[in-house]
């Protein structure tokens, strides 16, 4: 019987040994978080029950359970790397299949999807209108590597100051843009087509014998647009009189794009004492731009910076959690798959509910303490051996019983 009972002792001593040698062996993987052997005593029992001097019969290895407490944040050159700083994985999609890790070394397929060293690809809850997230859908996390669309201007902000003591232009004297004679102050701003090819507008002012009038004229790339001139007048106060938009166009073009039409709103223009100055000038058209780099925040809002000073928010990243961590199953490559005794998994996002934040540029390193392992790996060592100590003495005993005349 003690063969049986320290053979069951060497096995679990063997298996201690194991777990803790794996420890060790993953000290340096992302994401990776320890193992501990947990006992429980075996002994023979009836169906009364166990005698109060039955012996027990050895041990057993109850579980192996993993402790996912938080591992060390370490930064990273790559910005797609991410670290979970609190509860919850990453929700990743391995050929369609939902798995979970918490390793986030991420970087970019052929494709554009963002993907760990598995090829399995990040899920985010897509953006939605109004800077909204559609939090009941999971898509992949794919960046545009291609050229973006350009878009047309349609609309401008002129923002300037006219100053009220500016001399009078007469009305005999035309106006020609050559000659700054001929005008009082301009501003220029660029202006894109529908192919994304930028074009000067340029904004000649010019005041009028009008008391609070000035005139307005608009050239893009040197040709008058349609619709130009046109008179600003100025309250005594010295703000706009007329603030609704202004229309020029359409405006053709020399690049095969389709003619411009411009709307300028001139309502921050004023007219006061102090000389002219350029307040603001904004417009809504971009030219063709190349993604430059993405940015991550806390909450885990994904957006890409595109060479032409675009920025697009490509989605959230979704994250889930468990009712017991200790029962998902463990697929190796530091990631996890749902199971009846985890649990349903819980969607949500960075910062909400019991959800960490995210870390962009960093990961999470693997909890273990190696120095801790060590002396469990010295523990098990005596363990071992004070088992094969039994089976020694058992038989020794046994062979003296052997050798009995």
């Amino acid at each position: 019987m003690s063969f049986r009972t320290a053979l069951s002792g060497l096995n679990a001593a063997q298996t201690d040994l194991n777990v803790t040698g794996n420890n060790i062996a993953n000290a340096s993987t992302t994401g990776f978080k320890g193992s501990r052997t947990e006992f429980v005593d075996v002994y023979a029992a009836s169906f009364l029950g166990v005698g109060s001097t039955t012996p027990g019969s050895g041990v057993r290895v109850s579980a192996i359970t993993q402790d996912f407490s938080q591992g060390n944040i370490e930064f990273t050159s790559n910005n797609l790397d991410m670290a979970i700083n609190g509860d919850g994985f990453f929700v990743l999609s391995d050929n369609g299949a939902n798995i979970y890790s918490r390793s986030g070394s991420f970087h970019l397929d052929r494709n554009g999807y963002v993907v760990n060293n598995q090829d399995a690809r990040m899920q985010v809850f897509p953006a939605a209108s109004g800077g909204n997230f559609d939090t009941g859908v999971l898509s992949d996390l794919q960046l545009q590597t291609s050229e973006g669309a350009p878009a047309a201007t349609t609309a401008a902000t002129v923002a300037v100051n006219l100053p009220a003591a500016a001399a009078v232009i007469p009305a005999v004297t035309p106006f020609n843009p050559n000659d700054p004679a001929t005008y009082n102050n301009s501003s220029s701003l660029v202006v894109y087509d529908s192919l994304g090819t930028a074009h000067t507008a340029t904004n000649y002012f010019r005041k009028d014998p009008v008391v609070n009038s000035w005139t307005s004229y608009i050239y893009v790339d040197g040709v008058q647009a349609p619709g130009s001139p046109d008179t600003l007048a100025f309250n005594p106060d010295g703000t706009l009189a007329t603030v609704t938009p202004l229309n020029y166009g359409p405006i053709p073009t020399t690049t095969g794009a389709l003619p411009i039409n411009l709307a300028i709103n001139y309502s921050a223009t004023t007219q006061f004492g102090s000389a002219f100055a350029v307040n603001a000038l904004s417009q809504d058209g971009y030219a063709t731009g190349r993604l430059t780099g993405i940015n991550i925040d806390s909450t885990g809002i994904v957006s890409a910076r595109y060479t032409n000073g675009q920025s697009n928010i490509l989605g959230k990243v979704a994250m889930a959690s468990f009712a017991n961590s200790n029962g998902l199953n463990q697929l190796g490559d530091t990631s996890w798959g749902e199971t009846f005794t985890s649990g349903d998994r819980v969607l949500g996002e960075a910062g909400r509910g019991t959800f960490g934040l995210i870390q962009s540029g960093a990961v999470e390193s693997s909890n273990v303490d190696v120095a801790e392992q060590l002396v469990n790996l010295i523990t098990a060592q005596r363990n071992y051996q004070a088992n094969a100590q039994v089976i020694s003495t058992e038989d020794t005993v046994t062979q003296t019983i052997i050798n009995i005349r």
